[in-house]
């Protein structure tokens, strides 16, 4: 390594001398040099001194470099130079680029225009927000994460209260969700992203903790937990994301909350934001009447999911309809239904490959149940021959009791049988001829005219979209468990995890892999800072072609291969 020295003529005669840190590298089996970093004019900065830096920085790789550089730095007393510092900074990297592509550090800003800090606390909000997606951990260990671990950009260090502000400020920012809103119009106008199909659905997520919340307004509460902890207080998710998987808001409510009573507010917060045409999608949990006339409210329309099994007439009606499948997909096949007296289109939806494996999981259910009720009648049979005092045969019928209300109660196996009159049990036939008519079918009704049977069909199967930001939400961001007892702080808390899966999902687009192997291969760059008598030098590790190619598809420059160079 040494300094290149350089020189420009201008137009008055003089002539203007500019240095760099440059290497030579081998190229074609030519030496040809390659500038590391413009140092600026020869005039204005102190040679010498980076002279003996880059002699400095040779003597410790073990390079051959510039002989005349070295032989000057050694001169001049130049000590070899020490790693005082690593941190990784790939992955924070690209989020803080695609941070700033998004406009989201904007959106945050101009809401805290008002107030005054002595810390950015949009450098802080995104370090949160980073921690989630990269190594999510409490805010207290995402603090000390920040400033030791990890490079962020624009933020030497944090603690636990300036996390807490930031988490008050974001809730504050986003009174009637104009941080979403900001954040959302940004990102669909820089992706292009198709908004006419808007997907929603609900989760709940628990905490550790025995009792409730006391109070009209209390916010963690008992409900129908999706995780299957009744037993634990919660709260219930909204997320709203388009076709792409691209979240496009999220809502939270006491965990009281049904279903039911939700789908209004979230088509009042959406018809806000002026989106034109939206069709909203959503699952058999939300598909009463009154939810489905409110969707229809100023122009609005619908695809939804219907239950086939809750006895409902005009679904009946629709499933009693002939006529011919049309093959969609491989295994998609489709059929509309229009019911007299209603304008709403019917279509049912026929997987064979499902209807197989339903018929394999009843046929195995049946099995299992038809080997248990043989084995407690031949046991009974056998009993029959024992006296009727005997203290065995009594034991056993109690056994056989039990037997059969356990069988009876399985959350599976039951729903195959039927009690008769004298207390015994058998599989009720009825109800496997009712399930074998829906064997890989599904059946979905949407309001709008003109939307082709196969794209509402295809549509509402994108509804797995909102499914797997629910996933990735639990699995690798860790909404769960939540570290905080007030609710502005847990609504904060969600918005930092929606803001970590938006990132998340961006990247993903963008470069075609999962963010597990994109925190797994930008994980291996570090930032290193060296330092001796002779300076401080902060450089980045060498990137590979695949780390390149990632920070390429979203079009976010790398981080520069010398950061800091200061010599002494």
């Amino acid at each position: 390594m040494y300094l290149r020295f350089t020189s420009r003529t201008n137009a008055d005669g003089s002539v203007v001398r500019y240095v760099a840190l440059a290497h030579n590298r081998r190229v074609d089996g030519k030496i040809k040099p390659d500038v590391l970093m413009n140092l600026g004019r020869v005039d204005q900065v102190d040679v010498e001194g980076m002279r003996r830096l880059a002699a400095s920085i040779t003597k410790h790789f073990g390079g051959d470099g510039d002989g005349a550089g070295v032989e000057a730095g050694l001169v001049a007393g130049a000590g070899p130079l020490e790693v005082v510092d690593a941190r990784s900074i790939g992955a924070t990297w690209l989020l803080d680029g695609l941070w700033r592509r998004l406009d989201i550090a904007a959106a945050v800003r101009t809401a805290a225009d008002a107030r005054r800090f002595t810390t950015n606390m949009e450098r802080v909000l995104f370090a949160l927000v980073a921690n989630r997606a990269v190594a999510p951990m409490s805010k207290l260990s995402a603090a000390e994460w920040a400033g030791e671990d990890t490079v962020i950009p624009g933020l030497a260090s944090m603690d636990d209260d300036h996390a807490y502000r930031a988490m008050d400020l974001l809730v504050d920012a986003d009174t009637a969700g104009r941080v979403q809103e900001a954040v959302f119009f940004a990102v669909a106008n820089l992706l292009n992203l198709e908004v006419d199909l808007l997907f929603f659905d609900t989760t709940s997520t628990y905490f550790e903790r025995d009792t409730e919340d006391e109070g009209e307004d209390a916010f963690r509460r008992y409900g129908h937990s999706k995780d299957h902890r009744g037993d634990l207080p919660q709260i219930v998710i909204g997320l709203a994301v388009t076709k792409e998987g691209i979240p496009v808001r999220c809502w939270c409510w006491p965990g009281n909350s049904n279903d039911q009573q939700v789908l209004a507010e979230v088509r009042d917060d959406m018809r806000d934001w002026k989106l034109g045409r939206v069709i909203t999608v959503v699952d058999r949990g939300f598909s009463c009447a009154d939810n489905l006339a409110y969707l229809r409210r100023a122009g609005g329309h619908y695809i939804a999911g219907m239950r086939m099994r809750d006895g409902n007439p005009l679904v009946e009606q629709v499933l009693a309809r002939q006529g011919r499948y049309q093959q969609v997909r491989d295994n998609l096949r489709v059929k509309e239904v229009r019911i007299d007296g209603t304008d709403v289109r019917f279509v049912i939806c026929h997987n064979p490959d499902q209807a197989a494996r339903d018929k394999q999981q009843r046929d195995d259910a049946i099995a299992r149940i038809e080997a248990e009720l043989a084995r407690i009648r031949d046991q009974r049979e056998r009993d029959a021959k024992r006296p009727v005092g005997d203290r065995t045969r009594q034991r056993n019928e109690a056994a056989h009791v039990r037997a059969e209300c356990a069988l009876r109660d399985h959350p599976s196996l039951g729903r195959w049988l039927v009690q008769q009159p004298n207390g015994r049990l058998k599989v009720n036939k009825t109800k496997i001829k009712v399930e074998e008519r829906l064997d890989g079918k599904y059946l979905i009704a949407t309001s709008d005219p003109h939307l082709s049977t196969e794209d509402a069909a295809l549509g509402y199967k994108n509804l797995l979209e909102a499914e797997r930001g629910f996933r990735d939400l639990k699995s690798q961001l860790l909404l769960r468990p939540v570290f905080h007892r007030l609710e502005h702080r847990i609504r904060a808390h969600v918005l930092i995890c929606w803001l970590a899966l938006l990132l998340v999902r961006v990247a993903e687009r963008a470069t075609g892999e999962t963010w597990r192997n994109i925190n797994r291969q930008l994980g291996r760059i570090s930032q290193v800072t060296l330092a001796g008598p002779a300076g401080t030098v902060v450089q980045t590790t060498p990137l590979r072609p695949e780390h390149k190619a990632i920070y390429q598809a979203p079009s976010v420059q790398p981080p520069a291969r010398v950061t800091t160079f200061d010599p002494r």
